[in-house]
């Protein structure tokens, strides 16, 4: 890969060899997706492919409706180029998100555009109910669109399969302890499902379509009903030995603070969570609010919560920024983008870290673009992200001189 230290882009460079054509043909699809309408020679400048590797891979993407042709660009003498685009309708990919208390249905078509979106509270997301909904969903997903189906990918909220702390309280999901739910899912709906976190299923989202598009290593901390952390490392998720990388709602911040479901006190996830601050407003006797409305209204029990953690998730983000030494780090997930925003704007003067450099290309925070259904697109994102995203290579596929 040809990435500079410091850089925020990252150019994935193509390989000649036959043996690559799979390399390749994603290599295609992200430059095309990423630049918009090229000619077959300004996709070869781009991937460093020969001009006869590029004519056989833009045919045959083109023969499967996974490009298509947009005209020609008039330049010059000659004959004017053909340009190739994604083509929006070649394909689609499907994301579930199951969080505690609702799911969200989502469609993407091959340009990563949402065809649609289904929101369902829920009050049971035990595995034969979550199994069920899916199934019954993607009839419907199936009767509405005739474009062939990429793949299905399902976002919950982690940690997965850990004692004391998968199936506790009111941010996991009680069922699914030592249950396989790729394997569960996969065969209830008889297409392959991909299961992720919610955090790294919410980063893979804005790597694709927000404000980490060009960024090749990011972390982004997610807002669901819990917090989490999801982590893009060269363009690509960084999971973990057994994908619970991130998880930083049961990082102590307040020694010997409130008691939380997982065994220990003082967890950030009791204070910098969007369960904290329902259990503040119930506390007030709110039991129906929105957010944005209790923003402008300048509410007390919302500025409380937003002082607090704001005073929580400095340090964390500087002790993210020691140990993983990111471009950036994205707010985003289920608040609104001015509750974000002031959130960021609160934290003031981040404390000292490997980050804390004079030139900086990038601010160490900024606020994520994908919105408020973040984790959704990113779950319908996540089969899309394995079609059209190049993989890390290892030196042993690099093609030699």
């Amino acid at each position: 890969m040809a990435f500079q230290p410091g850089s925020t882009h990252q150019v994935t460079l193509g390989k000649n060899p036959e043996r690559s054509r799979d390399h390749n043909r994603r290599v295609v699809l992200d430059v095309v997706r990423r630049h918009g309408s090229l000619g077959r020679m300004h996709i070869a400048r781009l991937t460093h492919l020969t001009a006869q590797a590029i004519a056989n891979i833009v045919d045959e993407l083109v023969s499967e409706n996974l490009l298509m042709q947009t005209g020609r660009l008039r330049s010059g003498r000659g004959q004017p180029p053909i340009q190739f685009a994604v083509n929006p309708d070649g394909a689609m990919t499907m994301g579930i998100e199951v969080a505690s208390d609702h799911m969200v249905s989502t469609v993407l078509d091959l340009a990563g555009q949402p065809r649609s979106r289904r929101i369902m509270p829920v009050s049971d997301t035990s595995p034969g109910q979550v199994a069920a909904y899916l199934r019954a969903e993607l009839d419907a997903v199936r009767a509405k669109f005739s474009s062939r189906l990429l793949g299905i990918g399902v976002v919950m909220p982690g940690p997965f399969e850990i004692e004391g702390m998968t199936s506790v309280g009111p941010t996991t999901l009680p069922g699914w302890a030592d249950i396989d739910a790729a394997a569960l899912l996969s065969e209830a709906c008889g297409e392959p499902v991909a299961v992720e976190n919610d955090a790294t299923a919410a980063a893979v989202g804005e790597r694709l379509f927000g404000a980490g598009h060009s960024i090749s290593s990011f972390c982004m901390i997610y807002f669901g009903a819990g917090v989490g952390l999801g982590m893009i490392q060269d363009g690509t998720p960084f999971r973990g030995a057994f994908g619970n990388a991130g998880e930083i709602g049961h990082v102590v911040v307040a020694p010997h603070g409130k008691a939380c479901p997982c065994g220990q006190h003082g967890c950030l996830e009791r204070y910098a969570s969007l369960h904290a601050l329902r259990e503040k407003l119930l506390d007030a006797g709110i039991t129906e609010y929105d957010l944005s409305y209790l923003h402008a209204e300048r509410h007390p029990v919302l500025l409380e919560w937003m002082g607090e953690t704001a005073t929580y998730l400095a340090p964390m983000i500087a002790m993210i920024e020691n140990i993983v030494d990111p471009e950036t780090v994205i707010l985003g997930g289920t608040l609104p983008d001015a509750i974000i925003d002031e959130l960021i704007a609160r934290m003031g003067p981040l404390p000292i870290s490997v980050a804390s450099r004079r030139t900086r290309a990038l601010p160490r925070v900024l606020r994520g673009q994908t919105g408020q259904y973040t984790a959704a697109l990113g779950a319908a994102a996540l089969p899309l992200f394995e079609a059209l995203t190049p993989k890390l290579e290892t030196s042993a596929d690099l093609p030699t001189e």
